[in-house]
């Protein structure tokens, strides 16, 4: 079993930050790094708002890494650009337990004193989880693969 450890923020005081973690979602671990790369910076509501969007189909996720055969979005790349990639999509599933995180570690940083609408996402980072590799048997001797993919989420913010 590995060991996880929450990574050292320089410069921030520990006694200003709340930490927060969702371990082995079953969520695609592309469509996780995609949003948490768009997160890291944010203010916590407003991420919240974005997130809230995506899950609505507002607004789209512009991909940058996981990019090969994703249409374009009209406006994506105007509205973020920082990334300058007109390609996107809307990653429901992520988002919502992405949101849930941000739920918690607001909660985690409301109950350590912290002001709850001064709170800015320090480090948000998405790590690959176990892999289920299972197989359905099909007729005439074959069989089809459904795999699972997990993934752990771990999020920080800090008062500014």
């Amino acid at each position: 079993m590995p060991i996880w450890k929450y990574p050292k923020i320089e410069g921030i005081d520990e006694s200003r930050v709340a930490k927060a973690v969702i371990r082995d979602a079953p969520i695609s671990f592309k469509e996780s790094y995609e949003v948490c790369k768009l997160l890291r910076g944010m203010m916590l509501i407003d991420a919240k708002d974005f997130l809230r969007r995506v899950v609505e189909l507002k607004e789209a996720v512009p991909y940058v890494r996981y990019k090969l055969s994703i249409a374009h979005r009209r406006g994506l790349s105007k509205r973020w650009k920082r990334w300058g990639s007109p390609i996107g999509r809307y990653p429901v599933k992520a988002a919502r337990y992405i949101l849930e995180l941000l739920d918690n570690v607001e909660n985690n940083a409301i109950v350590k004193g912290l002001n709850g609408e001064k709170l800015k996402i320090v480090h948000v980072a998405a790590h690959r989880g176990y892999y289920l590799k299972r197989w359905v048997p099909r007729a005439f001797g074959r069989a089809t693969p459904r795999f699972k993919t997990h993934t752990t989420i771990e999020v920080i913010v800090a008062e500014v």
